[in-house]
Formats: C-alpha cells, structure tokens, sequence
C-alpha cells in the first residue's frame, strides 16, 4: 500500500488516465468487431438477395401458378443455407417458411413496416419470440402482383457471432487488466523514483532548519530534482560562507573597535590622574583625537553599508571633473604616501573627464582604491592614476606595482567583509561599498592583478556629453601648482 502523499497521487492520477483511455479504447474496439461481423452477415444476405430476387422474379410470373405454387417456387429459388426464409404477406403473416415450421402470430419486428415502407431491404437484430434465440433477420419486397404484396424475410441465428463478441471481449479484457497491472507496477516505480529523492531532499532541507549545515543532498537526481538538490546544497554552503563571513567580521571589527577604545581609556585615564607636562598631555590629547576619528571612520563605513544593503542611499547628482577630483584625492593621501616614500602621479589626456554624479561619494570611490593602493605598495615605488575616454565612457585606473592578488582571492576580493590579510586591519567592507557605489552611478569596477607584480583597478563612469559653452561655464577652478597632468 502506498503512503498517502504524492506517490499515491501520481499512482492514482496516473493509473486512472491509463485506466479510461483504455475503457474508451476498448468500447470502440468492441462497438467496431461487432457492428463488422453484424454488417458482414447483412452484406452476405443483401449480396443473395440482389442476386437471387431479380432472377426469380424473371422467372417466376404469379399469373402461371397458383399461390401456394408460386410461393414455394419462389422459397425454393431464394432459400440461403444456415438461414430461415419466410415468405411473408404485407401484414406480416407467414406464408410459407423453409422450416416447414407454421407460425400462428404475424411477425411484428421493426424490419416489416420498414421494408414496405421503403420498398427495399430492412434489417432487425433481437431474439426469437419462440425459443429466445438471438437472431438477424433481413427483410426486402418482392413483388406486388394483382394488389398483394409480398415480402422475403430471411432469418439467421447469430448465437455463434455473439459468442465469438464475447470471446474477444474476454480476452480484451484480460489485455486491459494486463496493461493495468503492468501500468500500476510502472506508475509505482515512477511514483519512488520522484518520492525518494523528494523525501531525501526533504530530510537533508529539516536538518538545514535545524542549524546541520554540513550536511548535504546525496545523488545524482536528473533535471528538476538534480537542480532543487544542487540548490538546496549552493544555499547550505552559501549560509556556511556567511557565517564564517559574520564571525570573521565580528571578530576584526571587535579588534578593531578594541584597539582605538583601549587608547582613549588607557591615555583619559593617565590624563585624569594629573601630574603631567603640557607636552606629554598634548600628545596624549593628541593620540585620543586620532583614535576617536579612527572610531567615527569605522563606525561611517558601518553606516554606509548598511544604507547600501537597504538602498537608502542618497546621492547628490551633478557635474564632476574626474581630473581635479583626482588631483583632490592625491593631496589628501600624499602624507600617508610620503611615509613609504610613494609617488602619486596623475596622467591624463586633453580635455574634459566630466561625469553626473555624487563628488562626495566619488571622492569616497577614488580614496578607497587609492588608499589600498598605497596601503599594499612597496617603498619607493609609483602609483599612477590614468584618465582615457572610450566610447562614451571615463575609465580611472589605479595601478600600483605592489604585492598583488592571487587568482583565488581576486574572485573575492569585493565580497563584503572579505579581507585578503585579516592582520592588515579594517572591516572588509571597503571595497564592497566602493563597488555598490559606482553602480549607483551606472559604473562598472574591474581589477586586474598579478601575485608579485601588482594590481590595477578600473572605474568606468558614462562620460557627461554638454556643449562647450556649458562646459566652460561649470569648470572647476584648477587645483594647486603641481603641473596640469602629474602630481
């Protein structure tokens, strides 16, 4: 017995649909054996009497015998083996019949009126009124001589016809019980082949409820089964991922949040205790300064991702030129630069790298890479931040001569949270905000970078088309007397 479920539903509704195409099948196979053996005896009789009836009628003139006489020499020319022939007048009582039985009733079956009234043959299928026999009988017109019709009714049995239907009808039916059975053990196999999977997939997806992410679906399962199970799996190591993404994060957000917060307690209590020269207070005020922007830093970026991830976002759009932006960002990071003894330098073609966008959020874009590009340099070594036009776009790239990135981690550098040196500090965030935001200004970032030879990373913004005039009115002021293309 199958358990209730959707085994038993394919079975039922599978078995149900064999089951009524085959009754629909059989009734038509059975509708149609009968009405060929019912026709090929009718045609057998209509083919004897179109023969036999118009030479008898040549040959037989009533006006010659008398009408006994002429009926018997009409039976015996019309007589058909296996049939009874009865001469009938145009009441139906029987005249003469080739049983040499007498019938005392006229006969009343539906073949007589219509024979008379068409003046042709007429067919009847029921049973003997005498001995209950199944029979055929076939009735046509003969002639009408001196006002009195009569008509040729051959009657034959067709028990043997009925037993051969029901023959066929039996062995129909042992076939369809066959195909039934052989249907229900396919339908059953069909039915397990879909349940177990589906049961097993159900099993894996309640340990998953459960917090077991480490299990997973086994078996190869085809189709729509194979891709639930392979997704089914692609989630449980999605969510193993994001968990070790969220404890990883956790742990080098509380270090970082730990360090700053260690400085301002540690130094605002040796402050508080007093007794020390202004020079050693200014440089501990000094130190609790630079912790607390470190802190608003992290605690921005915080903020910024989550804007991001609930698109809440704001940007204020307008006229940017990448060229001074850029030149703006050099001035900010070249302290931090000239600490590793790195040289920034601007390159550019003529004219205008005008953009729509948010300067601030740009400018946050530009620092970020730049900042990372400093961060994972060598001392000594040559930043260049490169502006060209193609085809309706600004690409910026970044490229450094620094550490780089293998393959592996390059796939996920931009993950949030993801940080290819966990001692390097930060949240693992950079990078994935930076990317979300040159989306929003229908932008793409690329990376390109090699272990030991360095990365260079891409930003590709729509360029601003605007009349010239527009243009020179909106120009930016230029920066500081560092060169026009190289800082």
């Amino acid at each position: 017995m199958i358990k209730k479920g959707i085994g038993r539903q394919i079975v039922l509704h599978y078995f149900i649909v064999i089951f009524l195409a085959l009754m629909l099948v059989e009734v038509v196979f059975l509708f149609a054996i009968r009405t060929y053996y019912y026709d090929t005896i009718y045609n057998m009789i209509s083919s004897h009497i179109d023969v036999t009836v118009r030479s008898a009628l040549i040959s037989t003139n009533s006006s010659d015998y008398s009408e006994e006489e002429y009926l018997s020499q009409i039976l015996s020319l019309l007589k058909l083996p296996e049939s009874e022939l009865q001469i009938l007048d145009g009441k139906g009582d029987v005249k003469i019949s080739s049983s040499g039985f007498e019938v005392d009733k006229p006969v009343q079956t539906s073949d007589i009126p219509q024979a008379l009234a068409s003046g042709g043959t007429a067919k009847w299928i029921g049973r003997q009124a005498t001995t209950g026999e199944p029979v055929m009988a076939v009735t046509t017109t003969l002639q009408q001589g001196g006002g009195q019709v009569y008509l040729a009714r051959f009657v034959t049995s067709i028990e043997k016809v009925n037993q051969r239907l029901t023959e066929i009808t039996l062995v129909s039916m042992a076939v369809i019980a066959a195909v039934l059975v052989t249907v229900l053990i396919v339908s059953i196999g069909l039915a397990n082949s879909i349940v177990r999977p589906i049961n097993n997939i159900i099993a894996v997806s309640a340990q998953m409820a459960k917090g077991r992410f480490d299990v997973r679906v086994e078996g190869d399962y085809r189709y729509e089964l194979g891709e639930m199970g392979s997704t089914l799996n692609y989630m449980a190591e999605e969510i193993v991922r994001s968990n070790q993404i969220k404890d990883d994060f956790i742990s080098s957000i509380s270090h970082e949040l730990r360090t700053p917060l260690t400085s301002i307690k540690g130094w605002s209590e040796t402050l508080d205790s007093g007794g020390y020269d202004p020079d050693e207070t200014r440089l501990g005020m000094g130190i609790i300064a630079k912790e607390t922007e470190r802190l608003i830093g992290l605690v921005e970026e915080l903020l910024d991702f989550s804007k991001l991830q609930q698109n809440e976002m704001k940007l204020t759009m307008k006229r940017v030129e990448l060229k001074e932006l850029l030149k703006e960002i050099v001035l900010n990071v070249w302290a931090k630069a000239e600490l590793k003894k790195v040289q920034l330098r601007v390159e550019a073609d003529e004219g205008s790298f005008a953009v729509y966008g948010d300067a601030n959020r740009l400018k946050q874009v530009f620092l970020n890479i730049v900042d990372n590009a400093v961060k994972f340099s060598h001392e000594s070594s040559v930043i260049v931040l490169h502006l060209s036009r193609e085809d309706g776009w600004v690409r910026a790239a970044v490229q450094d001569s620094g550490i780089g990135i293998d393959e592996e981690n390059l796939r996920r550098v931009k993950d949030r949270f993801f940080q290819v040196n966990t001692q390097g500090g930060g949240t693992g965030l950079g990078l994935a905000i930076t990317q979300q935001l040159v989306e929003l200004h229908e932008g793409q970032l690329e990376m390109t970078s090699e272990l030991g030879v360095g990365t260079t990373v891409s930003v590709k913004l729509p360029l601003l088309e605007e009349p010239a005039v527009e243009e020179r009115e909106l120009e930016l002021p230029a920066g500081p007397e560092q060169g026009p293309e190289q800082i």
